[in-house]
């Protein structure tokens, strides 16, 4: 590590900014470059390296424990997605785990349990795809919780969770109802993966097998107070939600990057006939240094709650993804047979592309929230 302290450098319990990433960029070219096909292809699930990543400070400096910098924590996420999206992926669940373990203002959360996570030596994700879908009105809320005695009770299934697994946790959201049926409100809570909680393997997908995702069924899982993010939930999500946005960003930079690369790889022998793409590495690196810089930007203030950067963070979000899908396609055009082998970096990235256009919030419900925002008809 460096010793000497950059004039712009921030240092927060030993993690100095400029430390943190250049320690990250290493695990990246390094140890998971060297597994990423194993992760893509194996379904290795990569918690080594995320131990590593957590030891250098990535997975907890966008914390307000530790300054707060979203930019430094964007910026970690974008090097190991530029490597492996599958990891970019697992740093920013596991990244908004945290979040909501800090921002619970449980002690029970946010004390040492969270220091253990946000240094890596325990593991969370996050089940909050079919929350925030239900809050948008795109489906319904699948786990339900009815009180009970010093708490809660909860039931149903989520058909899938990433970066969990026995022993593991996630925080989730579950509608509460009343005796007639009817909904009340929502509770969030954090729900340890422990023996109360079924475990079921999910179908095989085309991409981002190594993120230990699973179908998850619970059957009267109490909740107490020990273990309550928010209730009621839904001011408590309006709250960090830009700031779990705006995370996501770093994979869809990440994947951009890692696209780029493989497209100026064959500039050398193919230039000469690359010219004539749509697309090229230059023009995408113009865009995705535009986008960096108001990721950055917007990286100061994470909680802003009002339209205008709730709309920036959307839209951002929004092109981040559309970059990323055609960051990989180019790269595939530009490397030709060569990035049509499975084993090629293109046919990774183009798989890897797909996922950070359809996790949730896709494009799709990032445009309808965006069209909701415009006429100010945000679900309540």
């Amino acid at each position: 590590m460096a010793s000497v302290l950059a004039a712009d450098d921030v240092c927060v319990d030993g993690w100095i900014d400029g430390e943190v990433l250049a320690n990250v960029i290493d695990i990246a070219s390094g140890p998971l470059a060297a597994a990423a096909t194993c992760i893509d292809t194996e379904g290795y699930y990569p918690l080594d390296i995320m131990s590593k990543l957590g030891e250098a400070g990535a997975l907890g400096v966008h914390l307000d424990r530790h300054g707060a910098r979203f930019a430094l924590s964007i910026d970690a996420m974008r090097e190991a997605s530029r490597a492996c999206g599958s990891t970019g992926f697992l740093m920013w669940a596991h990244d908004v785990c945290g979040l909501y373990m800090e921002q619970s203002g449980n002690p029970e959360l946010g004390g040492h349990r969270l220091d253990e996570h946000a240094r890596g030596r325990t593991f969370g994700g996050t089940a909050l795809s079919n929350p925030m879908k239900a809050i948008s009105c795109i489906e319904p809320m699948m786990l339900r919780a009815t009180p009970t005695a010093g708490g809660y009770r909860v039931s149903g299934t989520l058909p899938w969770v990433s970066h969990i697994a026995r022993g593991q946790y996630c925080g989730a959201i579950a509608a509460v109802l009343r005796d007639d049926g009817s909904v009340s409100h929502e509770i969030m809570f954090m729900l340890d993966c422990d023996e109360r909680v079924e475990l079921r393997h999910c179908p095989v997908f085309s991409g981002m097998e190594g993120t230990s995702t699973w179908g998850i069924r619970l059957t009267d899982y109490f909740v107490g107070e020990a273990s309550m993010i928010a209730d009621p939930a839904r001011p408590f999500i309006a709250r960090i939600k830009p700031a779990f946005i705006l995370l996501q960003v770093g994979m869809a930079l990440g994947v951009a990057q890692g696209s780029i690369d493989s497209s100026l790889e064959v500039e050398p022998m193919l230039a000469h006939v690359n010219r004539f793409l749509h697309d090229r590495p230059d023009e995408l690196r113009a865009e995705l240094d535009e986008a960096h810089a108001q990721a950055a930007r917007l990286a100061l203030t994470p909680y802003d709650g009002s339209k205008d950067y709730v709309l920036d963070v959307l839209d951002l979000r929004t092109r981040g993804a559309e970059l990323a899908l055609r960051a990989a396609q180019a790269s595939l055009l530009h490397q030709g047979a060569r990035g049509y082998l499975m084993s090629a970096a293109p046919q990774r990235r183009i798989r890897e592309s797909h996922f950070v256009a359809i996790v949730t919030p896709a494009i799709k419900h990032l445009r309808l929230e965006m069209a909701r925002l415009s006429e100010e008809e945000l679900p309540v």
